[in-house]
């Protein structure tokens, strides 16, 4: 009994000195120059039986099953933060980078690792289908202390929220027809249109159920409505991966729709999930860190080739395949040159390195240990200079403003009511009104006006000017009227549910 609450009580030390770690090493990471993920798993590796020998860690299941956790909850999160109306410009571009992009990197990749690891040609290309696609881990958290164009960042971030589910089918196939005597392929082409098909029409479905149930339900407590939309991140994935399609995809999907509707409590759910988010990401890079020996990974041969292929994938595979995915797009030669460095490997990789380990593959810890260095060479060298590349090729956009004040509010999930946010701009008919001449529903309270960072009590003579952001309390009953008088002034565009 003492023993066993000795091991519990070990392992939460652990957790708890790895979380402090990640949100130190994350702090220090801008600093540095160098992206959070790198020094999360060199955390890891350094507090693994090479480094100190704090940890020692070689399960390559757990792993999986951790980083497989952290990715849903990851794409969940940043699905979450995409706006539509953004990702429905750049849909096209971004999808054809997921899959014609992801097949193009990996047949180069597949023909440089055949000669250079010496495995046969079915092997060479599962080494190309695990660094095919970009990491959305990786690129949502570097792209956001990067001043970037709206439609290059959107690109970005819709083509590594997409390609992953690519990458995953590829890397399954193969090592499905490396264990089979006599592959069908005919079966794997129809298998590729299930999982991204159904990935795609349970995400759609799942995400509209969960948009609806949010705003259905009456909670007690503002809290559990980001663990009731967590869950069902959650449940879209199981559900999806169960019947053999894409649960990433669906993941992403689902979340886009989330995302992009009128949701109650908004603020919360966000907020909720950017951290669980981190705390996942420091979880997963650590525990792929401790996964690794150093002494194998620093290996004079898997160093040799490490460097070689990270090179013809940095600046042969992934150049061809924008180039060639973005024909007559509308891009020109900056932008192409952008997006080809800015094509980020991160934990997706890692992860999927680890589906032959686990299928006792014959080179599976070769590719593990190449792979780990493929990725942290890319992390590092173009992680750390992507904004540097951005402002250098002038790519970079409007400098965007952080919010001088925040609105914390106590739950009043009891009270039927929620608290909008209506943002003013320029052209907006209540420009110039007083609110005591704009006709507001009943059961509407203004309850405060943000005005360049500075908090004012709303009167009825207040004049509204713009740049101003309303905060207005609305009882549930009454907040489609609001809306709906609202979109009459086309404020429609500006306002969200928040809490």
């Amino acid at each position: 009994m003492i023993n066993g609450a000795l091991n519990t009580d070990y392992f939460i030390l652990l957790v708890a000195l790895l979380l402090i770690a990640g949100v130190l090493t994350a702090k220090f990471s801008t600093r540095l120059g160098v992206p959070a993920l790198v020094l999360f798993m060199l955390v890891g590796m350094l507090a693994g039986s090479d480094g100190i020998g704090f940890i020692y860690f070689d399960n390559a299941k757990y792993a999986q099953l951790i980083g497989i956790l952290a990715l849903v909850v990851i794409l969940f999160e940043g699905g979450l933060q995409t706006k539509w109306s953004t990702v429905k410009r750049v849909a096209i571009p971004s999808l054809s980078l997921a899959t014609l992009g992801v097949v193009i990197t990996t047949s180069i990749v597949a023909t440089a690792a055949k000669f250079i690891l010496v495995v046969t040609w079915m092997e060479a290309f599962l080494f190309g289908a695990i660094v095919g696609s970009t990491d959305a881990a990786a690129v949502f958290a570097v792209l956001k202390g990067v001043n970037l164009r709206e439609r290059l960042s959107s690109i970005l971030e819709a083509e590594s929220g997409t390609n992953d589910p690519m990458a995953v089918f590829l890397t399954i196939s193969f090592i499905q027809l490396l264990m089979t005597d006599q592959p069908n392929y005919l079966l794997l082409v129809g298998a590729f249109f299930w999982q991204m098909g159904m990935g795609l029409l349970i995400g759609l479905g799942l995400g509209m159920v969960a948009s609806y149930a949010v705003n259905r339900i009456n909670l007690d407590s503002s809290g559990l409505y980001p663990v009731f939309a967590m869950a069902f991140a959650l449940l879209t994935y199981s559900i999806t991966a169960l019947i053999g399609a894409s649960g990433l995809l669906a993941v992403y999907v689902a979340a886009l729709v989330i995302g992009n509707r009128d949701l109650t409590y908004r603020h919360s759910i966000f907020r909720f999930n950017e951290g669980f988010a981190w705390m996942m990401q420091i979880l997963m890079f650590v525990i792929l860190g401790l996964l690794v020996f150093p002494s194998q990974l620093f290996d004079l041969d898997i160093i040799i080739k490490g460097f070689i292929l990270s090179f013809i994938l940095i600046l042969i595979a992934r150049p061809i395949a924008v180039f060639l995915s973005t024909i007559k797009m509308n891009f020109d030669f900056k932008e192409k040159l952008f997006l080809s460095w800015a094509g980020l490997r991160g934990a997706v990789p890692i992860v999927l390195a680890t589906f032959p380990m686990i299928s006792g593959l014959v080179h599976s810890q070769l590719f593990f240990n190449v792979v780990f260095f493929v990725v942290l060479t890319s992390a590092l060298i173009q992680g750390s200079t992507i904004a540097f590349f951005a402002e250098k090729l002038e790519l970079t956009g409007t400098k965007k403003e952080t919010p001088l004040h925040s609105l914390e509010l106590v739950s009043i999930g009891k009270a039927n009511a929620e608290i909008i946010e209506v943002e003013i701009n320029e052209d907006d008919v209540v420009v110039n009104q007083s609110l005591a001449e704009i006709e507001f529903p009943k059961d509407v309270l203004n309850n405060a006006i943000i005005r360049n960072g500075d908090l004012i009590t709303p009167y009825g003579e207040t004049t509204i000017q713009a740049g101003d952001t309303l905060y207005i309390l609305v009882s549930k009953q009454s907040k489609k009227e609001l809306k709906r008088m609202l979109d009459e002034k086309d404020l429609s565009e500006h306002v969200s549910a928040n809490q």
